[in-house]
Order: structure tokens, then C-alpha cells, then sequence
């Protein structure tokens, strides 16, 4: 039939079949688009507005211009190789937008932000501050630079309008310069003193014990899953819910158990104490440190191993390894060969779904960690409710995401996320 006569052929109701069809096309896209509405607003709004804002934080830098909006243009012209401090037009800009500030009570933050880059700022903005709002303009006998000179002498070196200078734009790199162990100084970027680098040495002890937490899970979930899938159907499903009896209990009260479990003073070395493996002297320290890290978050995170396992290894027909046997195969070649091969994409599975949930904890290593054995999570935490640097969380956050996304891209050119099973 041509498109001509489809036009020309008419509903019940009179109306052309074309048009007809053309209204039932746009309505079922119309109902497809309202089923899936309300998920697209869950991600929109939990997961990619947050990430959107975490990525503009680490390199916000407004507050500057919204405090000091006349100082900052004049600033941003000002060459700082000149050896010389800003001309009179800046001190003035600054000490009328400071004094604004001043009774606003904003010129602080400003303080407090740059001190993230040289401590010291934040107090000389505090007394600038104090000082700026007794100060009247219209009836200075000197010149701006010198009052502003006689409120403190650090304004008048050239080292302090150089952190101005660099945080007046709206953007900044401070805040991912600190997240690496970098720093800006007289040379320009540099590294910082052996003892101030911390979240390189995070960064690598993050990965490391997330990829040992990984492979654990698989060496003590493979058995238990495998033992699971050959069961009768009965058993495994009882079994099952031992397995999934822990995501019953409070995150937080597994995690405690373990810090009376292994303490000094706990049970496992009471035990070995008791049948005479160790002394009294000898107990094992196996809390506060990585040992307690990677035992807690292994049990914490078991189940998520076993369970993609689980579902694969049901998918697999037993008649495989069978026919491997009948044609003269030992049971290790038949499960090297045959069984093991079909789990793999199970694994890949449980590795991914474990490794990404290690390496964003940061409650067990809080509890158990101790100073060896926290993670950069733990810092980001810290930063976004203790020093309230919101900025250096959010460098952190994101070099995070992109290693994560990094490792995602080189597990799918190794392995292939099309490999990838739950069942």
C-alpha cells in the first residue's frame, strides 16, 4: 500500500489512518517519557547536580570579587614581578571595599579562604577588619597606602598583595595544587616539605587497600558462592540468608563488633592468649591501624561479592563440567578450564561493585583505622564538616571520581564491561 493511499484510508471516526498513527506514535513516547520522568529526576537531582557542584567548587573562587568587587579588577593589573607594591588607586579600592566588608561582617570569610594559601591572612584580615570600621576615608591626612601600612605592616610587603593577586579571579587551582601536595611559593608551583605531603601517600593507600579488599572478598566469596550454586535449592536459599543477615544490622554495630573482636584487650587475642600462641606481652595490634581497615571492610563487604557470584554460578550448566570429565579431564582441569572461565564475568561483577564501595568508605576506617589506616574519604569527611574548606573536599572528591572513572575505562578495555554479569 503507498503512502498516498495510507493518507487517503480513514479510522472509524473519520480521522486519516496516517494521522491516526501518527497521534498513537506520539502518545506511547509521550507515556515512555512520563515512566521514566520521575528516575530521571532521582539521578538529576542525587547524583548528577551534586557531582556538577562538587566539580564547580574546586575552582570557585567568587568570594574574592564578591567582597572586595572594585579591588579586584584594579588588582588583576597589577604585575607582581614588578618588585613593588600596588599603586595608590589599589590601597584605595581596598580600604573602601574592605570597609564595606568590614560592616557587613564578610571581610572574615575573605580572611579565612586565603589562608588556606599563607597562614597568618586570617587574622590580618580580622584586624584590618577591626580597623576599617573606625577608619573614615574623607578625613585621612596620609596617604591610603601609608594607613593602610599603619593598620599593618604586612601591608606593605610585596608578599601579601601576591596571594591577593593570584585568588582575585573568579577561578583558582589552590584547591587541587593542595590536593596533590603542591603549593605556589617565590618560584611558582612547587612541591611541599616531605612532612606536609599527606594525600598523595591517601591517594595510594586508598587504591592499594581497596584492590586488597577486592581481592579478598573474591579468595573467601568464590568458595562460599560456588558452594551456594551446587547445593540443593532448599539449602542455598538458608544459606542465603546468612549471607544477608548482616545487611540486617547496622553498619555501625558490625563495625563496632570488630573493634571488641580485635582490640588488645579483645577476644581473638584473649583466645590465643589462652591456648598459648602469644603472650601477654605479644597481643597482636590489630585495630587502629590498616590490619583493622581491611578486616572490618572484607567482612563489611563480603556480601557483595558473593551475590553477583552466586547468580552466575547458578547460570552455569553442571553438564559442562561433566562432559570435560567424560573426556578425560581431572576435576582441577575441568574447573580450570570449563567452570572458572563462566565465573569470570561474576567476578568482574562483584571486583567492581566492591572496589567502588571501598574506596568511597569512610566510617569503618574512621572506627578501626586509626592514623595508618584511614582513607582519603575520611579526609573529604573532615574537610566538608570539620575545617569547612569546602574548596580542597571538592578537589579531592573530584581527582577521586576521576580515578575511579580511569580504572573503569582501563577495566573495559581489559576485560570489557559487556563481559560483565549479575546473572
Amino acid at each position: 500500500m503507498s503512502q498516498s493511499d495510507t493518507s487517503t484510508l480513514k479510522t472509524a471516526d473519520g480521522i486519516s489512518l496516517k494521522l491516526s498513527l501518527q497521534r498513537s506514535l506520539r502518545r506511547k513516547k509521550r507515556n515512555a517519557l512520563l515512566l521514566v520522568a520521575p528516575l530521571f529526576l532521582f539521578i538529576l537531582i542525587t547524583f548528577i547536580i551534586p557531582i556538577a557542584y562538587m566539580l564547580v567548587r574546586s575552582v570557585d573562587n567568587q568570594i574574592f570579587a564578591e567582597i572586595l568587587p572594585t579591588t579586584a579588577p584594579l588588582l588583576a593589573k597589577w604585575d607582581p614581578l614588578s618588585g613593588n607594591t600596588p599603586d595608590e588607586e589599589v590601597f584605595k579600592a581596598f580600604i573602601t571595599d574592605g570597609k564595606v566588608a568590614a560592616q557587613a561582617k564578610t571581610i572574615n570569610r575573605l580572611g579565612k579562604r586565603l589562608n588556606y594559601e599563607k597562614s597568618g591572612i586570617s587574622s590580618l584580615f580580622r584586624k584590618t577588619g577591626r580597623n576599617l570600621r573606625k577608619l573614615e576615608p574623607e578625613k585621612l591626612t596620609t596617604s591610603y597606602k601609608e594607613a593602610l601600612i599603619k593598620i599593618d605592616k604586612k601591608w606593605g610587603q610585596v608578599d601579601t598583595w601576591e596571594i591577593l593577586h593570584r585568588e582575585s579571579g573568579k577561578y583558582t587551582k589552590s584547591y587541587f595544587l593542595s590536593a596533590v601536595d603542591m603549593k605556589y611559593d617565590a618560584n611558582g608551583m612547587q612541591w611541599k616539605d616531605d612532612d606536609s605531603r599527606i594525600y598523595l601517600n591517601l591517594f595510594k593507600r586508598t587504591l592499594w587497600l581497596s584492590f586488597l579488599i577486592t581481592f579478598l572478598t573474591v579468595l573467601l566469596g568464590y568458595p562460599i558462592a560456588y558452594l551456594l550454586a551446587t547445593l540443593k535449592t532448599s539449602t542455598s536459599n538458608l544459606l542465603i540468608i546468612l549471607v544477608l543477615l548482616p545487611f540486617w544490622t547496622s553498619l555501625l554495630v558490625r563495625t563496632s563488633s570488630w573493634i571488641a573482636l580485635l582490640q588488645k584487650e579483645g577476644v581473638i587475642n584473649d583466645f590465643l592468649f589462652a591456648i598459648g600462641l602469644i603472650t601477654d606481652e605479644g597481643r597482636l595490634a590489630m585495630i587502629h591501624n590498616q590490619t583493622g581497615t581491611v578486616i572490618a571492610m572484607t567482612h563489611i563487604l563480603l556480601p557483595f561479592m558473593i551475590l553477583p557470584l552466586f547468580s552466575v554460578m547458578k547460570t552455569i550448566n553442571p553438564s559442562y563440567v561433566r562432559a570435560a570429565r567424560s573426556m578425560g579431564a581431572t576435576s582441577f582441569t575441568a574447573f580450570r578450564r570449563v567452570y572458572f572461565p563462566n565465573t569470570i564475568a561474576g567476578i568482574g561483577a562483584g571486583g567492581i561493585l566492591v572496589f567502588i564501595l571501598s574506596i568511597g568508605y569512610y566510617i569503618t576506617p574512621a572506627l578501626v583505622g586509626g592514623t595508618q589506616g584511614t582513607l582519603i574519604s575520611n579526609f573529604i569527611a573532615y574537610h566538608i564538616s570539620g575545617s569547612l574548606n569546602w574548596g580542597l573536599a571538592a578537589a579531592l572528591g573530584t581527582i577521586l571520581l576521576l580515578l575511579v572513572v580511569a580504572l573503569y575505562i582501563l577495566y573495559d578495555k581489559i576485560v570489557g564491561i559487556d563481559n560483565m554479569k549479575l546473572g
